[in-house]
């Protein structure tokens, strides 16, 4: 079982942090558009138990993912179950489609332009990502992929990779919780004016 181990952080001097991640011997991988449609549960509600169904498009390619409860109360740190689909976007909305027949809710639609580096640190090879999301701005996530052996120190690298390009204000929610809470935020201060 592998273990999702991610920090994200709000960017505002993007191309600061990608020269402090060039300077660490970052190579820049390369940029994709993602589009992911989240999914409720018929029996639960996801955003309850912290969970999340994803199902993501990356050009032709699709796959479908399964998040579960984050493990601690500073990372993203979560098991994780990622599943390639047949590719095309005809199956994309099909797959979509076989998910609200079974009950599944559509929550959102996160889109954006991913710039991925990966980064020689301690040993390990950690996946960075310059995220440009609609709606919310940009972001950079720090992954690792671990086993529940070597967690820890997973966390320990990803924390210190972000503190030696000098990230501190770590974002937990997902981007489908931060564009949910903006919705919110909006519908809340028109209300007021529906009275």
């Amino acid at each position: 079982m592998h273990i999702e181990v991610e920090q994200k952080f709000p960017l505002e001097d993007v191309a600061g942090v990608e020269r402090r991640l060039c300077a660490l011997g970052a190579r820049e991988e390369d940029v994709v558009e993602q589009v992911d449609q989240y999914f409720n549960h018929p029996a639960r509600d996801f955003a309850q138990t912290d969970e999340a169904l994803r199902l993501r498009s990356v050009a032709a390619d699709n796959f479908i993912t399964y998040k579960g409860p984050k493990l601690d109360a500073t990372t993203k740190t979560r098991r994780e179950i990622e599943l390639p689909l047949p590719s095309g976007s005809a199956m994309a909305a099909d797959f979509a489609r076989l998910l609200e027949s079974l009950g599944f809710r559509p929550v959102g639609i996160v889109r954006k332009t991913r710039r991925r580096f990966s980064v020689p640190w301690q040993g390990k090879s950690i996946e960075a990502a310059v995220d440009q999301v609609d709606g919310l701005g940009q972001f950079l996530e720090l992954e690792l992929l671990a086993t529940e052996t070597d967690l820890d120190a997973a966390k320990s690298s990803i924390a210190s990779l972000a503190s030696a390009v000098g990230l501190f204000r770590n974002e937990r929610r997902s981007y489908l919780e931060l564009l949910l809470a903006g919705r919110e935020a909006t519908i809340a201060t028109a209300t007021p004016l529906l009275r």
